[in-house]
């Protein structure tokens, strides 16, 4: 089902199957530090903990010259000595980090698309890029599947951008709701796990309940096109929520995969977690409070993606539509009067 998956292993969540993922990745090429992008989040363990959706915008230096931000506190300092963070979506930037410091990089971990900064997807050849590099200079490339495994596709983001990454991490869609996380990839590098090498162990790892659970769901996706037909579903969705604020006039950018997917209030094109800092979070806000007044419970902060499931069918598409518009006319409403009532004071 998932292209290129020759080894497996289980854990619990996440946080351990990236965290597994970068320690075989360290013992495989002997190397210890490795590139994240911007944006992404690859759970709670101390080494990934760094530049993600929290970090302030204006913390993470230059572009040319980036600087990774702590999330959080009680992470040892050296731990940055590890970490390279760079902006998502920068052939450039990626490009010359690798080529300057190949013989200490263990791996380039990313999402695909970015789960925690509005579903924000690689732009056309950036992923096959990572791949080339990763090639060229020996670097494990990782995929951090967590979101958008057994999502996009049911060979994930392997299968819907056709790149292949040595290693990937799976949970969240893989358990539909059961703790159930995996890790695996090339079988030369998942060997190394065992005594005496990597290590890797959990007392839940690989419990009866999860891999009934996870067994199910591999079972359905194999029997049925349902990721596909949600892929409609939540086409139709993005389709009709941009030609929405298009007819109120708001500037606006659709992201993500139609299964997570996203808008930002913008006039600029964004593709990385930088530019996000032109987002309209407050007309944003005014519409998704007026959804969740009205009965509608969509992802409340912009960061976050709308994800669908088969629970939402065509009908409640319809009227998710039908209280978009209506929150935007009100929002919009509310703008006009606000406007005039300044007019009128000046």
């Amino acid at each position: 089902m998932v292209p290129g998956m020759e080894m497996l292993r289980f854990t619990n969540t996440g946080t351990e199957a990236t965290m597994h993922s970068l320690r075989v990745a360290r013992a495989y090429t002997g190397r210890e530090k490795f590139i994240k992008f911007e944006g992404q989040y690859h759970g709670m363990h101390d080494y990934v903990l760094f530049s993600t959706a929290s970090a302030s915008y204006n913390a993470l230096g230059a572009r040319r010259s980036p600087v990774p931000v702590q999330v959080g506190s009680g992470i040892p300092k050296g731990i940055r000595d590890y970490v390279m963070t760079l902006p998502f979506n920068d052939f450039e930037a990626v490009e010359r980090a690798t080529k300057e410091r190949y013989w200490e990089i263990a791996a380039i971990i990313v999402e695909p698309a970015l789960g925690n900064s509005a579903g924000l997807e690689a732009d056309p050849g950036f992923l096959a890029h990572l791949r080339k590099l990763c090639d060229e200079y020996g670097i494990v490339l990782i995929f951090d599947e967590v979101k958008t495994g057994f999502r996009f596709a049911n060979g994930g983001a392997r299968e819907a951008y056709g790149v292949i990454s040595d290693i990937s991490a799976y949970a969240k869609s893989l358990g539909n709701g059961y703790p159930v996380a995996a890790f695996g990839g090339k079988r030369e590098i998942m060997d190394l796990i065992g005594p005496g090498s990597v290590a890797h162990a959990g007392t839940y790892g690989g419990n009866a309940l999860s891999m009934a659970a996870a067994n199910a769901v591999l079972d359905i996706l194999a029997a049925s096109p349902v990721l596909a037909n949600l892929a409609k579903r939540g086409q139709r969705l993005k389709s009709g929520l941009s030609e929405i604020l298009s007819d109120a006039d708001i500037s606006h950018q659709m992201t993500g995969h139609p299964n997570m997917t996203g808008f930002l209030i913008t006039e600029e094109k964004i593709n990385d977690y930088r530019g996000m800092a032109s987002h309209n979070a407050e007309i944003y806000d005014a519409i998704m409070g007026y959804l969740y007044e009205h009965g509608v419970w969509a992802e409340i902060d912009a960061r976050e993606p709308w994800f669908l499931c088969e629970a939402h069918d065509e009908a409640l598409i319809d009227e998710t539509l039908n209280r978009f518009q209506d929150a935007v006319k009100a929002v919009k409403a509310s703008s006009l009067s606000a406007a005039n009532g300044a007019g009128n004071q000046a």
